[in-house]
């Protein structure tokens, strides 16, 4: 991919991180937040549909609270998070109100993503709040879900919304120039990484840590332009500061680090199999089934099946691995682990004898299975 396609974007999921959005720890930047606000409206006024991602929730709280430290308890960190979330959302709707043009707020957690109906729900919500002239404001809904707040990260969000809105591009605006081969706080050599795959595993060397006030670090981000190629997405990582970063991004320019997808959109049904963090079980396959899987795009039936893991239900996503535990594909399970247990390394035909009844040949039909290697 060559940034010049970056021209043809006609939506986008711009995520803006905690480091960017924070004043040294004395809450939002509104400033800063007017001018990525105006730059916005201005990609709207050229035709492109914008999603906001936003970090900055429990900084804003600490900073009401009177806090310098973020916390480490739990129930402190969905305390700061709710008392924050009311700033960044007056925030953010005074300064798009300024352009005449109206926001939602939208609350997410990874569960919302990963259950079928919930997802289509999402999608239609936010297709027909982009239809309506509306940018919507996403943000994890931290104040009630426990594994968010602990593990999760708003560029991850942000991917998993360019893969629910098939969007064209991903913009992760940050406190750093993009990758580099090392980190520029501690090394003055340090050179740009201009454009790679986002596939590209050899990168995740050359990432550090996260900040004080994020969750996030570059190592989420490179995780994210992953996650978002899935989709056909390209991610661009850039200062949050530079001049006009989104129009140039969006105008080709080279600015911060393109991660280019590298391969098909997924259809829609496959991005949601792929985007999902809540997996309720795993499958090892044997090297026939693996094979057969990659090279065929055929079903994954239970004779390639050596081992089942987990307590999914039919219908529940299961994770597909190797014998070695790496990754070939995920999908939706015809049979429960219990019953997946019992016709494992079995021939469909040998379904009824051990069950009493035949649901599916199949353990994962093709077209509920998406390849992940």
């Amino acid at each position: 991919m060559q940034r010049s396609e970056l021209k043809k974007t006609r939506r986008c999921v711009v995520k803006i991180g905690s480091a960017l959005l924070t004043a040294n720890g004395q809450g939002l930047d509104r400033k800063a937040i007017e001018g990525w606000v105006a730059q916005m409206a201005g990609l709207r006024t050229q035709g492109i549909e914008v999603v906001l991602v936003s970090s900055g929730a429990v900084a804003e709280g600490m900073m009401r609270l009177g806090w310098a430290q973020r916390p480490h308890a739990l129930f402190e960190q969905q305390a700061a998070a709710a008392v924050g979330q009311m700033g960044l959302v007056q925030a953010y709707e005074s300064c798009f109100q300024r352009h005449d043009i109206h926001t939602a707020q939208i609350l997410l957690t990874h569960d919302d993503l990963s259950d079928r109906q919930r997802y289509l729900n999402a999608r239609s919500t936010l297709r027909t709040l982009l239809d309506l002239g509306v940018v919507p404001v996403v943000n994890e809904n931290d104040t009630v879900v426990t594994d968010e707040i602990r593990f999760g990260d708003n560029d991850t969000l942000a991917a998993l919304v360019a893969n629910l809105l098939e969007a064209d591009c991903l913009i992760i605006l940050t406190d750093q120039a993009g990758l580099f081969d090392k980190d520029p706080r501690k090394h003055s050599d340090a050179k740009l990484v201009e454009k790679a795959s986002a596939n590209d595993s050899s990168l995740e060397s050359l990432v550090g840590e996260a900040g004080a006030l994020g969750r996030g670090g570059m190592l989420t981000k490179l995780r994210a332009a992953r996650l978002a190629a899935r989709s056909g997405a390209a991610t661009v990582i850039a200062h949050g500061h530079e001049p006009n970063v989104l129009a140039s991004v969006l105008a080709g320019n080279a600015v911060g680090t393109l991660l280019s997808a590298e391969q098909a959109s997924l259809a829609a049904r496959k991005q949601w199999l792929a985007g999902h963090l809540q997996l309720r079980g795993e499958l090892v396959l044997d090297d026939g089934a693996v094979k057969v899987l990659k090279e065929s795009g055929r079903s994954l039936l239970p004779v390639g099946v050596t081992a089942v893991s987990g307590n999914f239900e039919r219908g529940e996503v299961v994770a597909c691995v190797d014998k070695h535990g790496k990754d070939v594909a995920r999908g939706l399970a015809n049979y429960s682990a219990a019953e997946a247990q019992k016709i494992k390394g079995l021939p469909s035909g040998e379904f009824e004898a051990v069950l009493g009844y035949v649901d599916e040949p199949e353990l994962i039909h093709r077209d509920n299975l998406v390849l992940l290697v």
